[in-house]
């Protein structure tokens, strides 16, 4: 057989394996129907360039790996949660959300190419290091993170528990990157903290949406509403919550509410693909609630604060959430891969897209520690879904922004040996006095309610909800 002949059959036969991958990664058969020209000529030309680079790249390179990485980068231009995933990146998903894995406690996300902090999971080693949202890991055990895989940077930076890792952060405000050496742990079930914070006025801290989470949101409830006889307000605090699982959300939610629609799923073309609808099942008391977002507050926390503000059970504080409003699948492939795409946004019940638009409070209260020199609150420019390269929009018209690059900048020394502004400095100064402030709480919540307090949104939701209880009392003569 002639060299060409075999050269045809090769071709045509990574074609049909391309297809084949291509048909059991979208699970449509449909988009490689006889007469789709469109998609064929495609194929060909795929495979042209494979040939190609087979027969004549500088360096010997394996089918399989070009196959992977084209793939790889089909999938990444979709929107920032898509992603194709290998074996073992698919591994560590399905162990994300059970409860427990070996890690740091942190969530991220790539934005311009930047392995960036959303939030960091309260009571883990990422936490209790003082990282926080917005920070960007510029290497993990000395290797750059630039261009690296996301799926790659979680599997670096999780491990066996007691194991460390070596992570540089850079910060806006800091004149220097930081080195952290940090030892992995287990990351805890538990996701809600509850503590009396007055007499009469209870606060709940939910961290993160795992599989027990409404159990133990009913269980803080029950003592908090045995410690205060009646419970006048509750404080429910969603700051920093990275969302997890939808389930729990709509569970959650639907503990505060005994009627209405809790969130509306709609996939493409506006077509509604599901609706959760609270019902009467008198969960919780009757009290007021105050409830607290910020930047780093994503997915299901968004659900909660979204249903709780539009069915009038709770009044939203704090600053704009973060906006991750689409719904991901993952359809487990051939050979222990795994393909996870976007398949639909969420709606709140007023019929608001939270996709990159992010649930926006009722009163806008900046987070700063009080009894301290005033300032705009560190929290204000947080990283937002909107911000991430290739996010999608709250249309259903399918299209993407593409983000506006802000590169961070250290601050530079002039001339002679000083930075150019005190602005960095007193941003850092305020981050430090957040960070001080967050190891208080989360070291003496369970006995020492003053240092609640001194954090400035928890004081206004303790304020609204104490003037509230005042007008209540009052009576028109």
């Amino acid at each position: 057989m002639s060299r060409k002949k075999k050269q045809v059959i090769k071709n045509i036969l990574l074609v049909m394996l391309v297809g084949a991958v291509l048909v059991s990664a979208t699970g449509v058969y449909g988009a490689l129907k006889k007469n789709s020209n469109e998609t064929y000529e495609g194929l060909k030309l795929f495979s042209d360039v494979i040939a190609e680079i087979e027969n004549n790249y500088v360096e010997p390179v394996k089918t399989k790996d070009l196959i992977e990485k084209a793939i790889e980068g089909m999938v990444n231009s979709l929107d920032p949660h898509s992603a194709f995933l290998p074996p073992e990146a698919f591994d560590d998903l399905q162990s994300e959300t059970k409860g427990e894995f070996g890690g740091l406690g942190i969530v991220i996300t790539m934005r311009d190419n930047q392995l960036t902090v959303i939030s960091p999971i309260e009571g883990t080693p990422a936490y209790k290091a003082g990282i926080l949202a917005q920070d960007i890991i510029v290497k993990i055990n000395g290797e750059s993170t630039k261009d690296m895989m996301l799926w790659e940077a979680v599997k670096k930076l999780r491990g066996e528990p007691g194991t460390t890792v070596e992570i540089t952060i850079y910060r806006k405000g800091a004149p220097d990157v930081m080195d952290l050496k940090l030892v992995r742990a287990v990351i805890p079930m538990d996701s809600v903290r509850a503590l009396t914070l007055k007499p009469g006025y209870g606060y709940l801290w939910i961290t993160n949406f795992r599989e027990n989470t409404v159990d133990e949101v009913l269980k803080a409830l029950k003592k908090l509403e045995a410690e205060n006889s009646p419970l006048k307000g509750l404080i429910l605090d969603l700051r920093d919550n990275p969302g997890g699982l939808l389930d729990q959300a709509v569970k959650v939610s639907d503990v505060f509410l005994e009627q209405g629609t809790i969130v509306t799923i709609k996939g493409r073309g506006g077509k509604e693909i599901e609706k959760y609808t609270a019902q009467a099942d008198h969960l919780s008391g009757n009290y007021p609630v105050v409830l607290l977002i910020n930047g780093g507050s994503a997915s299901a926390s968004e659900i909660v604060a979204g249903a709780l503000q539009d069915n009038k059970r709770a009044l939203v504080i704090g600053t704009t959430s973060f906006g991750k409003g689409s719904v991901q699948t993952v359809r487990p492939l051939r050979d222990g891969y795994a393909l996870k795409y976007t398949i639909a946004l969420y709606y709140t019940p007023s019929g608001k897209s939270i996709q990159a638009e992010g649930i926006k409070p009722d009163l806008v209260v900046k987070r700063r520690v009080l009894d301290e020199t005033a300032n705009d609150g560190f929290d204000s420019d947080l990283i937002k879904e909107g911000d991430l390269k290739n996010h999608l929009t709250s249309s259903q018209e399918g299209k993407t922004d593409q983000a506006v690059e802000k590169k961070p900048k250290a601050a530079k020394p002039d001339k002679d040996g000083k930075k150019d502004s005190d602005k960095d400095d007193k941003e850092a100064t305020e981050i430090e006095k957040i960070m001080r402030l967050r190891d208080a709480v989360y070291e003496h919540s369970s006995t020492n309610s003053n240092a609640m307090l001194q954090d400035s949104q928890v004081n206004r939701a303790y304020e609204i909800l104490k003037g509230y209880s005042l007008f209540q009392g009052m009576s028109r003569k």
